[in-house]
């Protein structure tokens, strides 16, 4: 059975891969990780605000001196904050070694200089980038569309002009015509797409007057916008399509490479279960394409994916109509 495949230039033993959160954030994690498995790891995000505050201490204790190291410190609001992008690059070189490609992962919001931090990870052996753009307009009204999306594009391009590896972009599903904007970003040089990041969302608690906010483990349920997405996409795209959120078991994996994509990302499941169940999924989509008859990954990929030459105006309506009746007769009340 041959599981291999490639994703942004990079030869990987199988596509499933450890998505950027706690489970890639020491080496000691990666290496078990990649002893039970695993295609690749994305490391978790640096942070534009953590390239800043690095970049801010710096320029205090330059202007302070040697002398005051203790006392410019604490001009920051967190002094450790600072030290993590010195740490996360030496992460990137001591991870190289675990035996497969590491994908390191840059977080921001807007154009600047902490997107040069991208050649430092380079440098330091990451494989590739995966770009995070983390952005939603404070304010609904001021900002018009075309230049909240113009945002990722400029950023984009300020990436791929410090670095010479693949550079993915993570998507979310919220523009007007998302589509477009996934032929913009692979025409201003997007190597990759990453289907789709979960934005922060905040709740309200009537009971005890709260607001919450958080990330909760993602549930196989929020898989169907993201396969949709990279169904449509696949063939109508040079760049790569990754899957990301909804991965649980082995069918997850299954139904998104269907869909066309290239890779299959998981954060959720390894938190919930541990390094062990990569070979859970990877043992499960193995059996899986043994009792469809697939001999390759290549065989079952896009397999439902929207042929290019057979989209039609009418398509998204029909299937839509089609959907509401059948619903209207299974769930009508009597």
């Amino acid at each position: 059975m041959k599981l291999d495949t490639s994703y942004l230039g990079l030869k990987l033993r199988n596509p499933l891969v450890a998505s950027a959160g706690p489970m890639t954030q020491t080496v000691g994690r990666i290496a078990r990780l990649a002893e039970a498995g695993v295609g690749a790891v994305v490391l978790p995000s640096l942070f534009e605000e953590q390239i800043r505050a690095e970049a801010d201490r710096d320029e205090r204790l330059a202007e302070a001196g040697s002398d005051s190291f203790a006392e410019a410190t604490t001009y920051l609001i967190d002094p450790h904050a600072s030290t993590w992008p010195r740490q996360y690059l030496s992460l990137i070189e001591r991870a190289a070694g675990s035996g497969v490609p590491v994908i390191a992962s840059l977080n921001g919001s807007t154009p600047g200089g902490w997107t040069g931090y991208a050649r430092a990870m380079q440098d330091a052996g990451a494989a590739a980038i995966e770009l995070n753009i983390y952005y939603l307009p404070a304010s609904p009204f001021p900002l018009p569309g075309r230049d909240a999306e113009q945002r990722y594009v400029d950023i984009l391009t300020t990436v791929k002009a410090a670095v010479g590896i693949p550079v993915a972009v993570k998507l979310n599903p919220y523009f007007s015509s998302l589509g477009e904007m996934a032929a913009r970003l692979e025409a201003a040089g997007a190597d990759g797409l990453v289907l789709f990041n979960r934005f922060m969302q905040t709740d309200i608690d009537p009971q005890t007057l709260t607001i919450s906010t958080g990330f909760p483990l993602s549930g196989p349920a929020e898989a169907t916008l993201a396969r949709s997405w990279i169904a449509r996409l696949r063939g109508q795209l040079h760049a790569c399509l990754a899957a990301s959120t909804g991965v649980e078991t082995a069918d997850d994996v299954a139904a998104y490479l269907l869909a066309g994509a290239d890779v299959v990302m998981t954060t959720s499941s390894l938190l919930r279960h541990g390094p062990a169940h990569v070979t859970v999924l990877l043992d499960g989509l193995t059996a899986w394409m043994a009792r469809k008859g697939f001999g390759s990954t290549d065989e079952v990929r896009g397999m439902f994916a929207l042929a290019a030459n057979a989209s039609r105006p009418d398509f998204g309506r029909a299937d839509y109509l089609s959907a509401i009746k059948r619903a209207t007769w299974t769930y009508a009340p009597w």
